[in-house]
Formats: structure tokens, C-alpha cells, sequence
């Protein structure tokens, strides 16, 4: 990438004023986050790029347009689906929100014994009660990190194909138990390393300033009626 991208010219971003025309006027007063590591946040500084992770940008963008949002992020890093669901999903529901954003998967997804309806199941089983309560939910194909540089040759393949699978699958769910679905594993940045952080596991600054955009596009989207 040109050593003068950053946040302000990356085409990928959001654009100024773009989130308050997108956002102007939500509904939403209550958002939750359930999930792993992406949704606790642990994005790797980028020169030129806010260091707010990417649940807390979306937060951010929300009470801009709506100063009196409540924020909880339950999002907490290392934890498979079926632990997500077992220690968030009654913190989230006794929380009585209308948006509820749930990331996770992808610590299953990084096991070679990954088997996508298991994590389906637990997935659906925090979506439906969310649904049930009134809250809108967003879900989330995530970038697939095996275009990371620190992941090792042999490993790319076949976490590759885990991690288009997971996608794969909760874009389906999603579709099925009706969610706003946000789907970054095809963005066209995908492949590039400066959204990868060195650990191989996780995303950049400039990943999560990406993820954001797209997410309150979505949420614009869906305002607009599509």
C-alpha cells in the first residue's frame, strides 16, 4: 500500500459525514456485543489509523447520531461458540437490547477438527433469543486471516477453506433467522497483508476501520428499507 493511505484517503473507510447521513435518526438505544476476541477487540496499530476497535467504532458511530445509546461489549478473547453462548447470552439479554451485534467461530474455525453445524447451532441458539426479545442482530463474515503474512504456508489452505466455511455458514444462519448480515470474507482488500496483524490471528487498525465502514453501511442499508 502507498505509505500515505491512512484513514482519511483509504477508499475502503468511511467517508466524511458519511455515517450521519447513513445513521441519521436510528431507532437503536441499546446495543450488545457478544463474542471472541474480535468483538472484545485487538487490532494492531496502524500509522494513520484510529485505534478504536471495531465493535467500539460502531458504538461510536450509533451514539453520534443517538448520544443517549447504551454500549455493552461482552466480547472477550480465546473463547470458542459454545463458550460465547454459555457465559454472554443471558448478560446480553438481561441487558434488553434492540441491536445486538455476535461475532464468533472463528477460535473453532482455527481447529482442524471444525465442524460448521456445531458452531451453527450455537450460534443460532443466541441469535433466536436475541430475535425473540425485539432486538435486531447483526452478524458478521469475517476477512479471511489465512491471507495473513505471519500464517504459515502449510496452514493457509486449509484454515483458507475453514474460514470461508464459517462464513459461509453463518451468512446462511443469518439469512435464515433473519439478521443484518455484514459480509467482509470477499471484500476486495481481502487479500491485501495491511489488514492482518503479526500474530497471524487477528486484524489491524486498518481491518477494523474497514469492518466499521462496512458495518454502518449495512445498518444504513437496512434503515433505507434494503
Amino acid at each position: 500500500m502507498p505509505s500515505t493511505l491512512n484513514e482519511l484517503t483509504d477508499p475502503f473507510c468511511l467517508r466524511a459525514g458519511e455515517s450521519a447521513d447513513l445513521l441519521g435518526g436510528h431507532p437503536w438505544r441499546r446495543f450488545v456485543v457478544l463474542g471472541d476476541s474480535v468483538a472484545e477487540g485487538m487490532c494492531e496499530p496502524v500509522t494513520g489509523y484510529s485505534e478504536l476497535q471495531w465493535a467500539d467504532r460502531i458504538a461510536a458511530e450509533l451514539r453520534a447520531a443517538a448520544p443517549a445509546l447504551a454500549y455493552l461489549n461482552l466480547g472477550r478473547r480465546g473463547l470458542r461458540a459454545h463458550e460465547v453462548r454459555a457465559s454472554q447470552l443471558d448478560d446480553a439479554l438481561r441487558f434488553a437490547p434492540d441491536l445486538a451485534l455476535v461475532v464468533c467461530g472463528g477460535n473453532d474455525a482455527f481447529r482442524t477438527s471444525f465442524v460448521p453445524a456445531e458452531v451453527d447451532v450455537e450460534v443460532a441458539a443466541m441469535i433466536t433469543p436475541l430475535r425473540q426479545a425485539g432486538a435486531d442482530v447483526l452478524t458478521v463474515g469475517m476477512f479471511d486471516v489465512s491471507h495473513s503474512p505471519a500464517v504459515p504456508p502449510a496452514v493457509r489452505p486449509g484454515l483458507g477453506e475453514r474460514m470461508r466455511l464459517l462464513s459461509t455458514h453463518t451468512r446462511a444462519l443469518a439469512a435464515r433467522l433473519g439478521c443484518l448480515h455484514v459480509h467482509l470474507t470477499d471484500h476486495p482488500a481481502v487479500a491485501d497483508p495491511t489488514l492482518y496483524s503479526a500474530d497471524g490471528r487477528h486484524g489491524s487498525a486498518r481491518s477494523d476501520a474497514i469492518a466499521a465502514a462496512e458495518t454502518v453501511r449495512r445498518l444504513g442499508a437496512h434503515l433505507a428499507g434494503h
